[in-house]
């Protein structure tokens, strides 16, 4: 391994760089992000290039296949994994495979599927895109409807629970609708909630879960029973819909407007209905760091409906995932015997092969794709961020390359999963998938060893000029 000062020194250096892009506002603080004054309008700033070279010629020494089968054969081979996982590294500027082990073996890619969902919700419908929700005039007087755009960020809580973006409040939109009504003379309505957006069945394949709520397009705080527990697995409540409904009501009445009875379901009336009042999401770009960072489910579902509204195709799991495929292939992915069920990777029946991620990573770090850049930025930092907080500690076996690799995590039962980018000792930029889905038994192991290997890849001074 490269010396303790060397791996602190890097780890030093990317976490300042992780503050600047974390903690800054989304708001255009981020790298990348583009400038917000407040209206929803957006002015494109100049996106600077990610994850700069650490050191030397930006291209650096390119690792041989010899030398990346070397270092990471060995470490594979461990009973902790119960067979050796499907593996591959490719240049991450070029695309150019540098080694495969069973590279398109489809796998079961666990939460490693979000890193698909990312790139898909980035290039369509794109990065600045706002999810909107919105209350219109119902289709008898004295009516009004909260119609459900997919945003799952929306909040009955101040906001300021979430750390990862500013998302939009319910009690924005009930304050606004209310004055809206009472400027026409109105303070008691009844009021239906529009659900229609979604289609396909809302219950994920896993069922009840609490790590999911029931994928519906109106939701408030991911659908929580305690929606102060953020980030965190919670129980759900089984009808989001109804639940935003009902506290959409409750504000209304707060601020002035009664509702009569109990919210019903309904739809809005068709014909381009003028709003009464709407409030819009963070911009995608900030949703899918958010995603990719914590590993958030609920987001992920919603980014891939988002994905297939935006490319015609039903708002479901099925149409969700074929629109995924359509735009991950339209950029030039192998999809080979890939097989996606979902956005979130929860359903075990997935199915990716190594060099699909690996693929999908390298175009988000080409220079001729800006708009993906949050497919990396999100990515967790080894020992420093998301899920990869607890991981790559000192008595790891990996700790050098704390700091150093930045990837998503996947772990279901039997599975664990682990891509994203990382420098080599030369400071070659090398995209990588690790999928291990064929082990019993504790997972603890095989992260352990799935750590070491990408480690060994930071470690890996194995490249020739050229």
């Amino acid at each position: 391994m490269r010396s303790k000062a060397i791996a602190a020194a890097l780890a030093a250096v990317l976490l300042a760089v992780l503050v600047t892009l974390v903690h800054g506002s989304w708001k255009g603080e981020r790298l990348g992000a583009r400038a917000d004054d407040g209206s929803g309008r957006v002015a494109a700033t100049a996106a600077p290039p990610v994850l700069v070279p650490v050191s030397g010629d930006p291209a650096g020494a390119t690792p041989t296949e010899a030398g990346i089968r070397a270092v990471l054969e060995p470490l594979g081979r461990t009973t902790a994994l119960g067979a050796p996982p499907a593996v591959a590294v490719v240049d991450a500027l070029t695309g150019r495979l540098l080694y495969g082990a069973n590279q398109d073996r489809a796998a079961t890619p666990a939460s490693t599927t979000k890193i698909t969902t990312a790139v898909a919700a980035l290039t369509a419908p794109g990065p600045d895109h706002r999810i909107t929700t919105r209350v219109v005039p119902g289709p008898t007087p004295g009516t009004i409807v909260l119609v459900g755009g997919g945003d799952p960020t929306l909040t009955a809580l101040d906001g300021r629970q979430y750390s990862g973006y500013q998302p939009a409040r319910l009690s924005d939109l009930a304050a606004a609708t209310a004055a809206a009504l009472k400027a026409s003379g109105t303070t008691q309505v009844k009021l239906q909630y529009d659900t229609s957006l979604y289609t396909g069945p809302a219950l994920h394949a896993i069922g009840v879960n609490e790590n999911i709520a029931p994928v519906v397009s109106l939701m408030v705080d991911e659908g929580r029973v305690d929606p102060t527990v953020v980030g965190k697995e919670s129980n759900r409540v089984p009808s989001p819909g109804v639940d935003a409904a009902k506290k959409f009501a409750t504000m209304l009445k707060t601020a002035g407007v009664t509702v009569d009875g109990a919210p019903t379901p309904g739809t809005a009336p068709g014909g381009g209905a003028p709003e009464l009042a709407s409030v819009q999401s963070p911009p995608l770009s900030a949703i899918v760091e958010q995603m990719l960072t914590v590993s958030d489910n609920d987001l992920a579902e919603a980014l891939l409906r988002q994905v297939a509204i935006a490319k015609g195709q039903p708002a479901s799991f099925q149409g969700g995932t074929a629109a995924a495929r359509q735009v991950l292939e339209g950029l030039g992915v192998t999809y080979g015997a890939s097989n996606l069920k979902d956005g979130s990777g929860l359903d075990k029946e997935n199915r990716l092969t190594p060099l699909t991620l690996v693929q999908t990573l390298s175009t988000a770090a080409s220079g001729t794709h800006p708009e993906l850049r949050r497919a990396l930025t999100g990515l967790p930092i080894a020992g420093f961020t998301g899920t990869l907080t607890d991981r790559y500690g000192p008595n790891s076996g990996a700790a050098d390359a704390a700091g150093v690799v930045r990837a998503k995590t996947g772990s279901l039962t039997g599975v664990s999963t682990l891509s994203g980018l990382v420098r080599d000792r030369d400071g070659r930029l090398l995209a990588f998938a690790i999928l291990a889905d064929r082990f019993t038994g504790d997972p603890d192991p095989a992260r352990a060893a799935i750590d070491r290997m990408a480690a060994a890849l930071a470690d890996c001074g194995c490249g020739t000029a050229g």
